[in-house]
């Protein structure tokens, strides 16, 4: 190849990644906002809590229900957002190990006695789950993963995310 073509080349992946990064920063200016992390045991900045679209909730942090806090469940529910259920416990790659229909259903139990419904979406914590997992949630909820990620800002509570909420916001 000669040099000629080669710069050519390199120019128009060097383009085509460009448009690809600009496309997807156009759709998640204009995506929902999800917040993951959500807790009464998890300190959350207000303007986080606001500016998301989706909230993603964990049932029971250190052992604690988020039903045992009626005042915290509804303000959240006064926010008016849509809440998905983010592991059960939030432990590190908490569905990368066999879970059962039992353990699902202690998380949606306590996000019912909490907020009243059951949640309709679920988002493993690390974004991280087997495939029998994924099968098992996907027959009760609709499960997001990365593309979900990718496609949305996704903020964290306590900026604990991969990425810095500082981050997630320009881009």
């Amino acid at each position: 190849m000669k040099k000629r073509e080669f710069i050519r080349f390199l120019v128009i992946v060097l383009i085509a990644c460009l448009f690809i990064i600009l496309a997807i920063w156009t759709i998640r200016l204009f995506s929902a906002k999800q917040l993951d992390d959500v807790s009464p045991e998890i300190a959350c900045e207000e303007s986080l809590l606001k500016k998301s679209d989706i909230l993603y909730v964990i049932p029971k942090f250190h052992n604690k229900s988020i039903a045992e806090n009626k005042s915290w469940c509804n303000y959240i529910l006064s926010l008016n957002k849509t809440l998905g259920m983010h592991g059960v416990y939030h432990t590190f790659n908490e569905f990368m190990e066999e879970r059962n229909e039992k353990y699902i259903n202690e998380g949606e139990k306590i996000f019912y006695d909490c907020f009243g419904f059951y949640p309709q979406r679920f988002e493993p914590p690390q974004v991280a789950i087997s495939k029998p997992n994924a099968e098992l949630i996907s027959k009760k909820m609709r499960l997001d993963l990365y593309i979900q990620n990718v496609f949305h800002k996704a903020y964290h509570c306590s900026d604990t995310g991969i990425v810095s909420n500082r981050f997630v916001s320009i881009f």
